[in-house]
């Protein structure tokens, strides 16, 4: 039996569907979560991709998420709403809050949502490029479960929040900035610890806060450590404050980790601001501009060994666009799970399955 199961995105989003809709979710809902799991796989953002949909799934099924909340905004200023998620998965969420924020960017040039009560995302990336896609700018910032101390602390209390911004350069490379202020993502360690594979140096403490590859004991009670030392953690605390404080979301080390708390729904907070890239200049000045951006970057003098320069996020459109020919390769062991669950209710198995 092979190990490897290669899907087409089409077959990938059409396996996804019936849980979530077997879940509660409506159709139209259950289309954009499937849809924006199979988005990271297609970019190789595997950590964040089909591999967690039973996750989701068992929150909605303990009642912590729900799959079919009421969403409505509350505008606080003619450019800005707040937005309550009601626990409603995070890609639903976001979703909708980026959606939101095109039609007030598109009308004022800036839309900006506060977004409290909602669960974990996925991907950053996803909402970046559902801005860039419609031809918006955006900042896509959330907070999430506690992971580093405060810089000179040893406690989680800040999570690997992912700092994302995007802009758009038709004719051009697009800038698609996702990162955590931590050196990896914990979806990573999660996945070696998974795996029984160690990780390297400098990406996390132990409990006794001593460094390890050790991916499980980084899990055990560990932290994972923040890029550039303080400004890692500054970054970190910052999110949270834009996210959690500002939106009424939880903060301060009490999101709740999706793995590992079940008494009570995470209390995610969302931070978006979506705008008009032609604001200050003309459209065609701002596409000038950025593909010059691109061309310069990549002309820069090449580092040792360095074969080419990437803009952020290059490298993983460069893999959406050849596995959108190839199909996804999944390993069957993370399929696992799903592939005896669709068995145990009778879905339809995707063909090779």
């Amino acid at each position: 039996m092979t190990e490897t199961l290669i899907l087409t995105r089409a077959a990938a989003e059409g396996f996804a569907i019936p849980f979530l809709l077997d879940a509660g979710l409506p159709e139209a809902d259950a289309a954009i979560a499937a849809r924006c799991l199979v988005r990271a796989d297609l970019r190789g953002v595997d950590t964040h991709g089909m591999v967690r949909l039973p996750g989701y799934l068992d929150r909605i099924a303990k009642g912590l998420v729900d799959p079919a909340p009421s969403l409505d905004f509350e505008a606080v200023a003619p450019n800005a709403a707040r937005l309550d998620g009601k626990n409603g998965l995070g890609f639903v969420v976001a979703t909708r809050a980026v959606d939101h924020g095109i039609k007030m960017a598109r009308e004022m040039g800036l839309g900006l949502i506060g977004v409290r009560n909602s669960t974990h995302y996925g991907m950053a990336a996803t909402y970046l490029l559902q801005a860039i896609e419609a031809g918006f700018a955006a900042m896509v910032y959330t907070n999430a479960s506690p992971a580093l101390p405060p810089w000179g602390g040893r406690g989680e209390m800040f999570g690997t929040s992912p700092f994302a911004v995007g802009v758009p350069a038709p004719g051009s490379v697009p800038f698609v900035l996702d990162m955590a202020p931590t050196v990896v993502a914990r979806g990573k360690i999660r996945k070696a610890a998974r795996d029984g594979q160690p990780i390297p140096k400098g990406w996390a403490l132990d409990a006794e806060g001593r460094d390890t590859t050790d991916a499980s004991a980084a899990m055990a009670g560990g932290v994972l450590l923040p890029i550039g030392g303080p400004k890692g953690a500054g970054l970190s605390m910052m999110l949270d404050i834009l996210c959690g404080v500002l939106t009424g979301a939880r903060y301060g080390g009490e999101v709740g980790d999706q793995y590992k708390r079940f008494d009570r729904p995470q209390g995610v907070g969302h931070f978006i601001l979506v705008m008009r890239p032609d604001l200050f200049l003309s459209a065609g000045e701002v596409a000038a501009r950025m593909g010059d951006l691109v061309a310069r970057v990549k002309a820069n003098p090449k580092a040792a060994g360095v074969e080419e320069i990437y803009m952020p996020g290059e490298i993983e459109a460069r893999r959406e666009a050849a596995r959108l020919i190839d199909g996804i390769p999944y390993a069957r062991a993370d399929l696992a799970p799903l592939l005896d669950l669709a068995r145990a209710k009778g879905f339809a198995l995707p063909l090779g399955l």
